[in-house]
């Protein structure tokens, strides 16, 4: 099959296979039953070959479609032999190139002329799939059943006939399952769609041609990305970010090191290292975490082209077993989303050395999994909401960041929920939808800000359960930009507000009528130092309320009188102030900057105690250490009384990762705890998990939530 196609019709056959995906996505949108698929969009669709390759998607999920063909693979080493015309494949596995268990994968063989040759395949979350909150995601599950139904590739339709009783188990291990049945309909229908249009499409051109010209297409992304990859320079790049779990209810950093290897025109993402699996929702497969190196490479070299497999073949993935990035069974592994935008984090600081001018800011650190459901007994019917708000993306350097918006992975993700769609299918009261004051990271460019949303329970009682990451760690700015504001949950109680025991992380806590839940995502990370920003931009940043008049003055050096108007000479005076008050560390040599806790290691930053009093640092604080050539490193502040006043030690590689030798010096940034921000004035704490890491010598370090 070494055909010649024109390039005129090479181009019409590529388009239309985007273009039947398109369609799939209009069926799937005007047949679904659930809120989460028909309004907020959270599905996707795409054609694969039988080698397993991603063939078309159109404006679709990339955390959904990237990762699909390790499922698409998974059913072929299962069923492949077995399967014939009129089978329907359908899986959730994560363990079999799944998400998590919500996402549920209709996988539709399309034959011609006797041959396999497309997979049609949906992809969608379902509001539920049993476990054991509503929605599914617990925020603090031990292991995978707790999350829902495991479902292996299977045949739900076989030679035409669809398996009932297969189907009917599924469906009565699900909570509202007429939203299921609904929703596993849709995605067939879409199928379907998809089937009659390649058959159309080959009456016209030919099968022969059809196949030439997918591989034609993957070969020519192929050659895009080695081109990209080329341009950047040979080396060994580092970059390190954390993930949050609490393990019997004491707060632990999960380490994940990325090093990525460039050479030539073929680059190597390699975390060994990452911390080992636990039995706390923060893992997740291979899949997703390939997803994440995949994404960011397309998004940030080459977004503008169609994606397909070509893409990913100049780019090896390394994720050890049994870690945080390549979960097994039986752990949790409902935290896909907050595992691939801390891989997307890792990409993007590694790349901040290669190539800063391409890099902006983290994104907001979580999909921020909120799931509210229950029994009405007013209606007499179960119900489950599942609510994402978006948060802020990163600034970049023509920009800043746009603020409560889906980020690189999430396509085309419905970021704002509709208020009305919510209050008319679900017994709660949206009462508040606002961009957070002071949430973006403060940047030359600054970060998008996060949303705060406040939701009132209507029915007599509701579970709530919260499935994030990001509320200790914020996001982190580059070349000098500031973190964003982290991920928060709070409920209010007569007035009262309360926090959770367990910061981003909550199982099913009682919720009564009246009673309120305020959400806020995570803001997004600045770019470049807060003080070289434009005058102008940070007047109108204060009167839209994007930033407070105390941030304005602080954090800017922008003086700004009650009437608005800027005090030239006296923010001149600040902004001078502000550059002579960092707080700036002569580097030396260690030989080890990391610290054994329970299950992994974390980063500290060894400070003089008479440094850290003069600071307003304490023992435990979380630190960042920047030295604005690219993205800062996080570390947990030790004092230690034989550390030379002035001086910071730094191992070779936090050297390496902040490009700079010893002597050099570096800034050293105090980054606010959980509860930050919070929404009102009056917060109860309740009883709560000590953020609490153990050293090497068994010694516990407890850090008080404010």
């Amino acid at each position: 099959m070494n055909m010649n196609i024109d390039p005129i019709t090479l181009e019409v056959l590529t388009q239309a296979l985007i273009s039947t995906v398109r369609e799939m996505r209009a069926t799937v949108c005007r047949t679904a039953s659930s809120v989460a698929i028909y309004d907020a969009k959270d599905f996707s669709c795409g054609l694969f070959d039988p080698a397993a390759r991603v063939i078309a998607q159109s404006e679709d999920i990339g955390s959904h479609v990237v990762p699909m063909p390790w499922s698409v693979r998974s059913t072929m080493e299962k069923l492949g032999a077995s399967i014939v015309p009129g089978d329907v494949i359908i899986l959730n596995d994560p363990y079999s190139g799944g998400t998590h268990l919500n996402d549920v994968t209709i996988v539709y063989p399309v034959f011609r002329d006797g041959r396999l040759v497309f997979f049609p395949a949906v992809r969608a979350h379902w509001s539920d799939v049993g476990g054991m909150v509503p929605g599914s995601m617990s925020g603090k599950a031990t292991e995978i059943y707790q999350e829902g139904v495991r479902i292996p590739p299977m045949k739900i339709i076989e030679g035409g006939r669809t398996n009932e009783a297969v189907l009917e188990l599924l469906l009565a291990n699900m909570r509202v399952p007429e939203e299921r049945l609904g929703d596993f309909n849709a995605s067939l229908a879409a199928c379907r769609v998809a089937e009659r249009r390649i058959h159309e499409i080959c009456d016209r051109y030919g099968v022969d041609t059809l196949l030439r010209a997918s591989q034609m297409d993957i070969d020519r992304a192929e050659k895009r990305m080695r081109q990209c990859i080329a341009a950047l320079p040979d080396g060994v790049y580092y970059y390190e970010d954390y993930l949050e779990t609490f393990m019997n209810d004491t707060f632990e950093p999960l380490l994940l090191p990325l090093k990525l290897t460039v050479s030539g025109d073929r680059m190597i993402a390699d975390f060994t290292g990452a911390s080992p699996q636990v039995p706390f929702p923060v893992n997740s497969t291979a899949a997703v975490s390939s997803a994440g190196v995949f994404i960011a490479m397309k998004s940030i070299f080459d977004p503008d082209a169609p994606l397909n497999q070509g893409s990913f073949i100049p780019i090896e993935i390394i994720t050890p077993e049994a870690s945080i990035v390549n979960v097994k069974r039986p752990a949790p592994a409902g935290s896909h989303g907050e595992i691939r935008k801390r891989v997307i984090a890792a990409m993007v600081g590694a790349l901040a050395q290669a190539a800063p001018d391409k890099v902006a800011g983290d994104t907001c650190r979580t999909s921020f999994h909120n799931l509210f459901g229950g029994f009405d007994t007013r209606s007499g019917k179960e119900w489950v909401h599942y609510e994402w708000s978006s948060g802020g993306n990163g600034g970049f350097a023509e920009n800043d960041g746009p603020s409560a918006m889906a980020p690189i992975d999430w396509g085309d993700l419905v970021t704002v929920q509709s208020t009305e769609v919510i209050e008319s299918r679900m017994p709660l009261l949206v009462e508040k939808s606002s961009l957070a004051t002071d949430s973006g990271g403060a940047g030359c460019m600054r970060g998008g800000l996060s949303l705060a949303r406040t939701i009132r329970v209507l029915a007599p009682e509701a579970s709530y359960s919260l499935l994030s990451d990001g509320a200790i760690v914020p996001a982190f700015g580059v070349l000098g930009g500031r973190s964003g504001l982290t991920v928060g949950a709070w409920m209010e109680k007569n007035g009262k507000i309360e926090s959770f025991a367990t910061p981003g992380k909550v199982a099913g806590s009682m919720v009564r009528q009246g009673e309120k839940i305020h959400i806020r995502s995570a803001g997004g990370g600045g770019y470049g130092d807060p003080a070289e920003r434009d005058i102008d931009r940070v007047v109108e940043d204060f009167r839209e309320g994007m930033i407070s008049r105390a941030a304005a003055q602080n954090v800017y050096g922008v003086m700004i009188d009650p009437e608005g108007r800027v005090d030239t000479q006296a923010t001149k005076s600040r902004r001078e102030a502000l550059q002579q008050a960092v707080s700036h560390f002569r580097t030396v040599q260690c030989a080890d900057s990391y610290e054994r806790g329970a299950i992994s290691k974390r980063r500290v930053c060894r400070m003089n105690p008479r440094d850290a009093q003069q600071r307003g640092m304490a023992e435990e604080d979380l630190v960042e250490l920047d030295s604005r050539r690219g993205a800062p490193v996080r570390a947990w502040l030790r004092l230690d009384s034989d550390v030379e006043p002035g001086t910071l030690p730094m191992d070779s590689h936090g050297l390496a990762m902040l490009q700079i030798q010893v002597g050099d010096a570096i800034e050293v940034r105090e980054l606010p705890g959980p509860n930050a921000n919070i929404p009102a004035s009056s917060l109860t704490t309740r009883p709560r998990a000590s953020l609490v890491v153990h050293d090497g010598a068994g010694r516990g370090h407890i850090n008080a939530a404010p």
